[in-house]
């Protein structure tokens, strides 16, 4: 017996997961930070963002809101001539998500966002837990072309 599958509906949410990869693609970014966490029990966490920036705030307000993850902030930077607005997921259920939404179709970030899964998806139970997440985050950074003046060596912070 062959059964059919119905197009109904199949179509835009292809569509909308293309055209949210090609955003993050061309304007986001997939970044991984260590930052200081009392709570946790080596004192420190990675955490993984990604974030689109627009000069324009409705699309990424509009994104926010359909999605209902992340917030959408107004990026005023002295060097620049105009105010830009970023849309900035960091909940890490929600950049799962998302990363998990987009990765069939993104073209330019897929090492990127296999790192950051693997980061995301590693139960950090050791201090070397911990370490590799680190390690990670300093091979994501290598591929953010703004943060390559100001790179950290994440791993020996911990």
């Amino acid at each position: 017996m062959c059964m059919k599958a119905s197009a109904v509906g199949k179509v835009g949410v292809e569509v909308k997961r293309a055209y949210l990869a090609g955003l993050i693609d061309g304007d986001g970014c997939i970044m991984a930070t260590i930052e200081r966490h009392h709570e946790k029990k080596f004192g420190f966490r990675v955490r993984v963002e990604v974030k689109i920036t627009q000069k324009e705030s409705e699309l990424l307000k509009s994104l926010a809101q359909e999605f209902k993850i992340g917030r959408v902030s107004r990026n005023n930077k002295p060097s620049v001539d105009y105010a830009t607005h970023d849309w900035i997921i960091r909940d890490k259920k929600h950049v799962i998500q998302i990363l998990e939404y987009i990765e069939p179709y993104t073209r330019l970030k897929k090492k990127q966002i296999v790192i950051a899964l693997r980061i995301l998806k590693r139960a950090v139970v050791t201090k070397q837990d911990l370490i590799k997440n680190a390690q990670l985050a300093d091979a994501l950074s290598k591929f953010n072309v703004r943060s390559k003046n100001r790179r950290k060596n994440f791993a020996t912070m911990i």
